[in-house]
């Protein structure tokens, strides 16, 4: 297992982390979550033995249940590695039990020690947006839990690229303890994080921890084109996520995923982590897992390394389009492009260049 420095802060974590979705089973995660605490004490043992040495969970996960079936599964190995874990979701009707207000995230913060039976947790992160709470409360809350020692370090998750970008700069202004990380989805089908995400990493020093890797069970080789998909996973219990851009689209992308697999005789899964491990801003790859044999697959991906012309497959098939304004300054010759950007901006030079090419062609043949 290799590890990276995540974002501007000394720690370092393993390319592969550990998430709990699938720990507990209850108040609506059921159709995602059924491993109870001997089970989630097996995965743990699977993973740390790999060299896993990040554990990712939530309090909104089976709404508290995921957060107690980890903290009684990690036991006496809970010093032994880095525990993360989030907050700032709904948790009820009563409307100041949400949010990212001061009196709600240091309520969370405490709920989730005593569910996860520790007196710190590594690394907090804000589960979402809260567009009410003036940005200040909200770092002033978190720069008072790192500073009374509840936490170590703090993170975002599934802001936007301004939102990110709103923080880290009155954290500066008001010189106050930055952000560290982001959370965000990204996989082969879904790319819009190259957008903002990507680059602002990149930029900012800002570690990346890719939840969903897999899209949520979508890419693992269970959903594919023609068949039915096993009742007994998420897609095909009705699970909400991800969203499908294009139906097709994602099809084409899952047998590229098998036509490698079967080259390394190994899963689509595996491709699929192996290939994303390696884009530019990532940190880590966050996976859950039912079984132990899913775990062990997914572990795996660390060994695989694909060809050159293998990662050049995958990313031209999924490409994402170029949008305004970056095709813009490409089609008018822009020069001075920025190091964080210049990764996915080179890329969308060559499809607006093939672009015109077959616009050109089209427009002979027409004559």
């Amino acid at each position: 297992m290799d590890y990276r420095p995540l974002g501007n802060s000394g720690l370092m974590v393993s390319k592969i982390v550990l998430g709990t979705v699938p720990f507990g089973g209850a108040n609506g995660f059921e159709k995602a979550a059924s491993v109870d605490v001997d089970g989630a004490r097996r995965i743990l043992d699977v993973a740390f033995d790999a060299g896993v040495n990040l554990v990712d969970t939530a309090d909104l996960y089976s709404v508290g249940v995921t957060e107690e079936v980890t903290g009684k599964a990690l036991g006496n190995k809970r010093n032994d590695i880095i525990l993360a874990t989030k907050g700032r979701s709904p948790l009820g009707d009563d409307p100041n039990n949400t949010g990212a207000s001061r009196y709600h995230l240091i309520r969370a913060v405490e709920a989730s020690l005593k569910r996860l039976g520790t007196d710190h947790i590594d690394l907090y992160q804000l589960h979402n947006w809260d567009g009410l709470t003036p940005i200040e409360e909200t770092l002033e809350a978190m720069h008072h839990l790192v500073t009374s020692g509840k936490i170590r370090y703090y993170g975002t998750s599934n802001y936007s690229g301004w939102q990110m970008m709103k923080m880290l700069g009155k954290a500066e202004t008001h010189n106050l303890i930055k952000p560290v990380s982001q959370q965000i989805y990204y996989t082969p089908e879904s790319r819009e994080a190259e957008y903002e995400l990507m680059p602002l990493a990149l930029d900012q020093n800002v570690g990346s921890l890719i939840w969903g890797p897999l899209g949520e069970g979508f890419l693992t080789g269970k959903v594919r084109r023609g068949q039915e998909t096993p009742p007994n996973t998420r897609q095909g219990n009705g699970w909400p996520e991800p969203y499908i851009h294009d139906m097709e689209r994602a099809y084409d992308i899952i047998e590229e995923l098998f036509a490698i697999g079967e080259a390394h005789d190994c899963s689509p899964a595996r491709v699929c982590l192996a290939w994303l491990m390696d884009r530019p801003g990532v940190t880590s790859l966050i996976v859950g897992a039912r079984t132990e044999e899913h775990l062990r697959d997914n572990l795996a991906a660390t060994e695989l390394t694909l060809s050159n012309e293998e990662h050049q497959r995958l990313e031209q098939l999924t490409r994402p389009a170029p949008l305004y304004p970056y095709w813009h300054r490409i089609v008018s010759g822009m020069d001075r492009w920025d190091p964080a950007e210049k990764p996915f901006l080179d890329r969308y030079a060559e499809t607006i260049e093939h672009r015109n090419d077959d616009r050109s062609a089209k427009s002979q043949s027409d004559k």
